[in-house]
């Protein structure tokens, strides 16, 4: 891999992946059409609307989760289109969250979805021999695959290789041509910054004589003969292949016109580029998002405008099954397929890339260039924020946190954000669903450095969380910092007495007169969360938001709180998911009363809706442990005389390889398997009837220590 600042480049992709998407969404079609953006907007330069918080969509849950097969299923083979459709139905909530439910044979995705639950595998499940031709070359096989190119730093041919097998999950003929173009693209534009040349090696990747190729070649031509008057080339693309030519939904033909005409007219210029993209209409936040990893990787973070980069901070909220995996750091993720990279190019990946992450843990370095780690302010007026590498504690940055004015009295919270709330979001953009990244029993830790300019004290700093229900902050004592020295900050997350926690961080305290106000800069770095967890989760201080009960994310049934206990009715299979995505060792336990049905289950080490454990009563007077591989099967059943209406206390423990279930207090069941060493815990059913939860308790251990 001969690749300079390959981590930086794969982390400017996916901010310019994110930028394009959050630029265009605001006018999708159908209501905002070319015409519409141009006499609103004009000429657009900066994010036309703004987001409290922006919910991702199909965009970029897509090239999240489905990369993801190359950690549950290809992990030392060659990439087959089975392990990404395996990802489609293990991270997906049925007909909610990550993609766009138009119905079957109107989108693509919910089709090919369809087809996969009902047992056609892939690449059929794609087809034009399933589907039909209008269905499989829609867009859709070209948005989900930026990851893939962003593995292939240099090397286009294996990134188009994996495009297409990724894409023909869902698509087929000019659809699968579009994501070995794009992902050839993108891999070019590690080692390249030439724009006609990384177009030219995309389009080596397909067919000379797809209608994809010839698309693009029309645009190419036009370009040379105009080169700068891009709306002249979107009318020739609106003539001569507008969406009255190509029938469905979204097609990809006219859009990537637009994704080649965009790169060529923004001339390497990232902003340019996705500001091209958008404006030109039809599909705008998928046309963004894409030239948006290709200019972002050539451009390299320093090539990403502020104005589009700030707002983004570094975070992106997704809304596939695991609550903890919707809340995503972009430097964190970064790392996460540069290790990909390194993986599937043979290479041993860098010693401080390796350790710099461990999954089910928070750490931030703040080392790729301008990264915040989507670090969070409460006031802006006493402080603000910015990446620096004036100070580190160690490597070369960290975050600078300018303190102006501050007199005694005067706060100002700096925070992580570890779970969100309905009314964190301006719209119900996708359904996102959470789970908390943080919990009780952690240890929070930062290195704090203090640089006073004036003031006649040093301010106070005092680290806190604080709990979602009430809107507490809970306070661990203030100490005042040492000027021109590191000062290590450390505190155990304390019980939060059932509630979640949405934020965890420090309080800034002035402490000077007014005369003499506080003015200076604190550096933070090193920021991590670790260790184990002990924690209840009481249902009084749960809410109903995004069609779930909070911290969980539902797949089918009807889920409320009533009498302070979790309700499931459903007329089928029915589960719901919290808890950290890589928990190892842990316990958890709840009051169960099975109302109606025959069947009423915990889930421990979940690893999504295909793959995991069950435990719980499984039939009338009979108790079980199912395994979950993409269709649950029992490991050991044995009698137990329980009776609807009745109260029993479940409890169900992951020990190394040792599953077990306890009713009352006395293990019934313990089974051996070591398919899954981590993963999510739940409740559920798999079939017809009514059940209620009590409140949970969780009590997470390193491997090797009893939970």
């Amino acid at each position: 891999m001969k690749v300079e600042n390959y981590l930086e480049k794969v982390y400017s992709g996916i901010l310019g992946m994110n930028i394009g998407i959050r630029l265009g969404a605001p006018v999708e079609p159908t209501i905002w059409t070319y015409e519409r953006i141009r006499d609103t907007y004009g000429e657009i330069t900066d994010y036309v609307k703004e987001y409290k918080n922006f919910a991702a969509d199909d965009d970029a849950n897509g090239p999240v989760y489905f990369l993801r097969a190359l950690r549950d299923d290809a992990i030392d083979r060659e990439l087959v289109p089975q392990d990404v459709a395996n990802a489609w139905l293990n991270y997906t909530r049925e007909g909610v969250g990550m993609f766009w439910w138009g119905g079957y044979g109107i989108s693509t995705e919910h089709t090919a979805y369809l087809n996969l639950k009902n047992g056609i595998p892939a690449p059929r499940s794609g087809s034009i021999g399933q589907n039909g031709k209008i269905l499989a070359e829609q867009i859709g096989g070209q948005i989900f695959i930026d990851t893939w190119g962003l593995c292939f730093p240099g090397n286009p041919k294996k990134a188009a290789e994996y495009g297409k097998t990724a894409a023909s999950v869902s698509h087929d003929g000019e659809g699968v041509y579009g994501a070995a173009f794009f992902c050839a693209c993108i891999a070019e534009a590690f080692v390249s910054d030439d724009v006609e040349h990384i177009i030219e090696t995309g389009l080596q990747m397909i067919p000379k004589e797809s209608v994809y190729a010839k698309v693009s070649r029309a645009v190419i031509a036009f370009y040379r003969e105009n080169p700068d008057d891009w709306r002249a080339c979107h009318e020739l693309l609106v003539r001569e292949w507008g969406y009255d030519k190509y029938r469905g939904v979204c097609h990809i033909i006219p859009n990537a016109g637009v994704c080649v005409l965009s790169m060529l007219y923004g001339k390497g210029d990232f902003a340019r580029t996705v500001e091209i993209a958008t404006m030109c209409g039809w599909d705008t936040d998928c046309n963004a998002g894409n030239v948006g990893t290709v200019l972002g990787v050539l451009c390299g973070p320093e090539g990403l405008p502020g104005r589009y980069r700030k707002p983004v901070n570094d975070g992106i909220v997704l809304s596939g099954i695991s609550g903890y995996l919707n809340i995503l750091d972009i430097p964190t993720y970064a790392k996460e397929v540069a290790l990909l990279g390194y993986r599937l190019s043979g290479e041993k990946a860098p010693e401080e890339i390796q350790e710099s992450i461990r999954d089910g843990e928070i750490h931030f370095d703040f080392e790729l260039p301008g990264s915040t780690h989507n670090l969070r302010l409460s006031d802006s007026f006493f402080c603000m924020a910015e990446h620096s590498t004036e100070h580190a504690y160690r490597g070369t940055g960290s975050l600078k946190i300018l303190i102006d004015r501050m007199t005694r009295g005067d706060r100002c919270r700096i925070y992580y954000k570890p779970f969100y709330r309905r009314d964190s979001f301006s719209d119900e953009r996708y359904s996102p669903v959470f789970t908390p990244t943080v919990y009780s029993g952690q240890r929070v830790s930062m290195q704090l450095y203090l640089e006073l300019w004036n003031g006649w004290e040093t301010p106070g700093v005092a680290p806190y969380i604080r709990t979602m229900s009430d809107k507490e902050l809970h306070i661990q004592g203030f100490k005042k910092l040492q000027t021109d020295a590191w000062t290590e900050i450390s505190f155990i997350i304390p019980d939060t007495e059932g509630d979640l926690i949405d934020e965890a961080g420090i309080v800034l305290e002035g402490y000077s007169i007014s005369k003499a106000k506080t003015l200076g800069a604190v550096y933070l770095d090193e920021f991590s969360i670790t260790g184990d967890s002990a924690y209840t989760i009481s249902f009084q201080k749960q809410r109903k938001e995004f069609g779930t009960i909070t911290p969980f994310a539902a797949d089918h049934g009807a889920w409320e709180v009533e009498e302070d206990r979790l309700s499931l009715l459903r007329c089928g299979e029915a589960f719901a998911y919290a808890g950290n995505y890589y928990a190892g060792d842990y316990r958890i336990s709840t009051e169960v009363e099975p109302v109606s049905g025959e069947n009423h289950l915990l889930l421990i080490r979940a690893q999504g809706a295909m793959r995991g454990y069950a435990l719980g009563f499984s039939g009338k007077g009979k108790a079980a442990i199912y395994k979950n591989d993409f269709g649950f099967v029992k490991l050991a059943e044995t009698d137990y005389p329980w009776e609807a209406g009745q109260k029993y206390r479940f409890s169900a423990a992951a020990e190394g390889a040792e599953i077990s279930l306890s009713i009352d207090d006395r293990q019934i069941l313990c089974v051996e398997d070591r398919q899954y060493a981590y993963g999510m815990y739940g409740c559920g059913s798999l079939s017809m009837g009514r059940t209620f939860f009590g409140d949970f308790t969780v009590k997470t251990k390193a491997e090797g220590q009893k939970p």
